[in-house]
């Protein structure tokens, strides 16, 4: 069934979802993740989004049960060395920049709020800090109505997450989801996102807020490298008895390899740059 969130206000969001986050808050927390710093020296970069942004490498036993799955959160950090800063600098960031990433595997707008992940991002961010939010894989999925968020309903999230990061002195940017290895036609990667994508880049205009448009830079990337290198190098289709994580191989072109990984990461820099110095 299709749910509309288009009448509901952000307030009624917050207090619909206080016994839906309650527990799962706590639960966030034995996550092993990066700690959020306090210190006015330090910038935090929060990447709130899905699979294709989470850093993996985290979880227990990576390289038996994961390894080579990747998200481009998991490597944003190494953009983020001593030598890349000072060409970064800006009023709009401290001396030091720490990513933090809260990405999940199969979370929507939606259930990243009601899990409490939004909440844990909202607690820890201070000012001047930085929140990249790309959502709209899961968010579409229609067959899944577990995760399932319909345009509407899509929009009225991203308004809130918007809002809220604003509140506390916290600078949003917007990121259009990354293309997934289809579809391909006459050697070019079409959109694997024709309603999501642009129903971010108009909250984006209507907010006046930055965006990335990973979508579309990604498929035009990916078009230049070819179908047959991104489907091997950068995408999760795996042989047979190369990875123990994958003893049957894999055919995923949803999902990154680290190559693919380090590229998608590369473009979400690129860009993020060119905002940060507007600054």
């Amino acid at each position: 069934m299709k749910i509309s969130f288009k009448n509901i206000s952000a307030v009624f969001f917050v207090t619909a979802s206080l016994l839906l986050t309650a527990q799962t808050a706590q639960d966030n927390q034995k996550e092993r993740m990066v700690t959020p710093s306090k210190d006015k020296t330090t910038t935090n970069i929060f990447l709130a989004g899905d699979s294709t942004l989470t850093d993996y490498s985290l979880e227990s036993n990576y390289q038996e049960k994961r390894y080579p799955q990747q998200g481009w959160g998991g490597v944003f950090q190494e953009f983020f060395v001593a030598d890349s800063l000072k060409t970064l600098k800006s009023p709009a960031l401290a001396k030091n920049v720490l990513v933090v990433d809260k990405a999940k595997g199969g979370r929507s707008t939606r259930t990243f709020f009601q899990e409490g992940r939004w909440r844990y991002i909202f607690e820890n961010l201070k000012q001047k800090d930085w929140v990249l939010i790309q959502f709209g894989h899961n968010d579409e999925s229609v067959k899944k109505v577990d995760r399932y968020v319909d345009v509407p309903g899509y929009k009225e999230y991203l308004r809130l997450f918007i809002s809220q990061v604003r509140e506390k002195g916290a600078t949003p940017v917007l990121v259009t989801s990354v293309s997934r290895n289809s579809p391909w036609k006459d050697g070019v990667l079409g959109d694997s996102h024709p309603e999501y994508a642009p129903a971010m880049i108009e909250v984006a205009q209507e907010l006046k807020v930055d965006l990335i448009d990973l979508n579309k830079l990604s498929r035009e990337m990916l078009t230049k490298k070819g179908k047959d290198y991104v489907t091997t190098a950068y995408f999760m289709n795996l042989p047979e008895g190369k990875y123990p994580a994958y003893p049957n191989g894999q055919k995923d072109d949803t999902h990154f390899q680290p190559e693919g990984a380090k590229a998608m990461a590369q473009i979400v820099y690129d860009e993020f740059k060119k905002i940060v110095s507007k600054k």
